[in-house]
C-alpha cells in the first residue's frame, strides 16, 4: 500500500494565448499553475486535474468576457487612427505552504488595459494530501472556539493599527464590511499562520489591492 504523501512536488504548468483583431494583437493572456511531478498516485493526479480545468477555464474567461471589450477598443483606435491599446491579463500561482501532509497556495489573475485599470482576482487552495482534497477553514480551529468571530476582531484590530499608522485606507464603514464581505474560503496557509484575505475594492479601494490579514498559528490553536 502506497505511503500518504507528506508534501507535494510540483512544477510550472504554463499556457499562452493571444486574440488578433484584423491581424492586430488585441489580448494576450499567460497562465503559469501548479503540476505535480511525477503525478505517479491518485492524488497527485487529481489535483493536475483541477488546476488543468483551472487553466482551460481562465483562458475561456479571457476569450469569452474580455476579448469582446478589446476586441471593440482595437476596431474604434484602428477607425480613429489613434495609437493601439494592448490588453493583457494573467493568472499565476505561490504555494505558501507545503508540509505536515498539508499543501496550501494562493492564485492570483490580473486583467490589465486603457481603461480597465488593473483587476486583481484572488483565491486561496488548501489540500489534505492524504484524503485528496480541500481542507475547509474551520478544520483548523478547535471546535466552538468562535473561529469566524476570532478572525474579524482580528481583521478589525488591524485595520484600526493601519489607519492610525497611516499605511492603509478603508472603505467608509469598513468594519460592518468586515464581517458582512468575509468568505471563508479566502484563506492559505503559511510557516508564520493562517492567512485570509478580502476581495479587491469589498473593504478598501483600489490602491489597497487585495487586503489581507494574518492570525498567527499559536492563536490559531488557541482555546476559547
Amino acid at each position: 500500500m502506497n505511503e500518504p504523501l507528506t508534501c507535494l512536488h510540483t512544477e510550472a504548468m504554463t499556457a499562452e494565448r493571444e486574440w488578433t483583431v484584423d491581424d492586430v494583437p488585441a489580448l494576450s493572456a499567460a497562465v503559469s499553475l501548479p503540476e505535480p511531478v511525477p503525478a505517479a498516485d491518485r492524488v497527485s493526479r487529481r489535483i493536475r486535474r483541477y488546476y488543468q480545468l483551472q487553466c482551460r477555464s481562465f483562458l475561456r474567461y479571457c476569450e469569452k468576457a474580455l476579448l469582446p471589450q478589446a476586441a471593440a477598443e482595437v476596431r474604434a483606435a484602428l477607425e480613429a487612427s489613434q495609437p493601439l491599446p494592448r490588453f493583457q491579463a494573467e493568472l499565476t500561482y505561490q504555494v505558501t505552504y507545503n508540509s505536515g501532509g498539508l499543501w496550501s497556495l494562493r492564485t492570483q489573475s490580473r486583467e490589465s488595459g486603457p481603461g480597465w485599470g488593473t483587476v486583481l482576482l484572488r483565491r486561496g487552495d488548501t489540500w489534505d494530501l492524504a484524503a485528496g482534497y480541500p481542507v475547509p477553514l474551520a478544520d483548523f480551529f478547535p471546535r466552538r472556539s468562535g473561529w469566524r468571530r476570532r478572525l474579524i476582531a482580528l481583521a478589525e484590530e488591524e485595520v484600526r493599527h493601519r489607519e492610525a499608522a497611516g499605511v492603509s485606507r478603508y472603505r467608509e464603514g469598513v468594519h460592518r464590511l468586515l464581517r458582512r464581505q468575509f468568505n471563508p474560503e479566502n484563506f492559505y496557509l503559511t510557516a508564520e499562520g493562517l492567512a485570509f484575505f478580502y476581495p479587491m475594492y469589498a473593504i478598501a479601494p483600489a490602491a489597497e489591492g487585495v487586503p489581507t490579514f494574518l492570525m498567527p498559528w499559536e492563536e490559531v490553536r488557541r482555546e476559547e
